[in-house]
């Protein structure tokens, strides 16, 4: 058997590599057996989550008539955008980061369920004010709960149609 093995499953690498464990001893000195144990590689969260928004944008499509609301949560922050992918243009956009969400709300342990409410009122607003009515929504291959929720419903209330 090769001292390593490799191949490829699905979209992600994932690479096994046997090692040989301990060497038991026999009463003949001449035959030896060795076990092998195979060890995967696990993956880590991101790279989960980028596997999730993958499979999600192979269905989900932003159109000028129909773009799409994708959502991006950081540690600290949480980013939204209305994209025209057939352009690949950005149409709106929110965030923490700006001034009028940042100085509303006193937050240093990161975006809450409140702030996730108000940045989806604010994309909402900033959407109905350029004539986007509808929006294709991209959870980002973050599950639905949470902040991503409360955004999502959020930007419902104040006009979009998802």
């Amino acid at each position: 058997m090769s001292a390593s093995l490799s191949f490829l499953a699905s979209s992600q690498q994932l690479w096994l590599r046997p090692k040989l464990v301990g060497v038991a001893a026999t009463p003949f000195p001449r035959t030896q057996s060795r076990s092998l144990v195979v060890e995967a590689k696990a993956t880590t969260k991101r790279e989960d989550r980028t596997a999730r928004h993958t499979r999600i944008r192979k269905k989900v499509e932003g159109t000028p008539e129909r773009p799409r609301l994708v959502i991006f949560r950081s540690h600290k922050h949480i980013y939204v955008q209305v994209i025209d992918d057939t352009k690949m243009h950005t149409l709106a956009s929110a965030s923490t980061m700006q001034k009028p969400i940042s100085e509303e709300f006193d937050y240093t342990s990161g975006p809450t369920v409140e702030v996730a409410k108000k940045v989806g009122e604010v994309i909402a607003k900033s959407c109905l004010e350029k004539g986007i009515s509808k929006v294709a929504f991209d959870r980002g291959g973050y599950p639905y709960h949470g902040r991503v929720q409360a955004l999502a419903d959020a930007a419902r209330e104040h006009g979009l149609q998802f």
